[in-house]
């Protein structure tokens, strides 16, 4: 990452996938169950079993409720969110799953319902992150989960998506929906630039404000 761009790191809120972000850790590990986390009515769930369903496949929304804070001062439930985008195409049911965030229906929603310059990316080469970055753009890449860890070999690249929110010389700067809160790997964590690269799929979403909430 030797380009000239200026570096920048953008003061975007932080949210986890999970109501509580202290218990992140206990409930990726098997240590609790999700529906047990107190805070599952901010939510916006009608119970602790569909907050503990939703919680483990919206780390999208909550990526999307970082940018919304950023940008326009509040966001909605992750709930609410999540039912828009089931509606707009971005989530699709299959029985007792869920395929997304797809990224094309993800981003029209984004501009068409939150006024946000969104655009898919499913080539999106690691070099070009520093300058969207520094331009005011917030980025939605999909990574491992492990790179909470920096598993030294992850499986595959892909299946999370983290909030790029800035870029340094060295680092992505990045905030982490499924991050542990005791291991410091939630808020403005930085992974070298070769360490990104084993667990980067090379795609996400480019997001930036636009010019507001669209009319009603």
């Amino acid at each position: 990452m030797s380009d000239h761009h200026p570096r920048a790191v953008h003061p975007v809120p932080y949210h986890a996938q999970w109501a509580s972000p202290e218990l992140v850790e206990g409930i990726v590990a098997g240590d609790l169950d999700a529906a047990q986390d107190p805070l599952w009515r901010k939510y916006g769930a009608r119970t602790p079993e569909e907050y503990a369903w939703w919680s483990w496949r919206l780390c999208g929304v909550a990526c999307l409720r970082m940018a919304l804070e950023y940008w326009q001062g509040s966001a909605p439930t992750p709930m609410e969110l999540a039912e828009e985008c089931l509606a707009a195409g971005a989530y699709v049911r299959r029985g007792d799953g869920l395929d997304g965030l797809i990224y094309a229906p993800f981003a029209a929603y984004a501009h068409e319902r939150w006024g946000l310059k969104a655009a898919a990316r499913p080539h999106l080469p690691m070099a070009e992150i520093p300058r969207l970055s520094a331009s005011g753009h917030l980025l939605m890449l999909s990574v491992h989960p492990s790179i909470r860890e920096l598993a030294p070999a992850p499986e595959r690249r892909g299946g999370h998506l983290v909030l790029a929110v800035g870029a340094t010389e060295d680092a992505l700067v990045f905030h982490n929906p499924s991050g542990f809160h005791s291991r410091r790997s939630q808020e403005f964590v930085p992974v070298q630039w070769a360490d990104l690269e084993r667990f980067y799929a090379g795609r996400g979403v480019v997001m930036g404000p636009g010019t507001g909430r669209p009319g009603a």
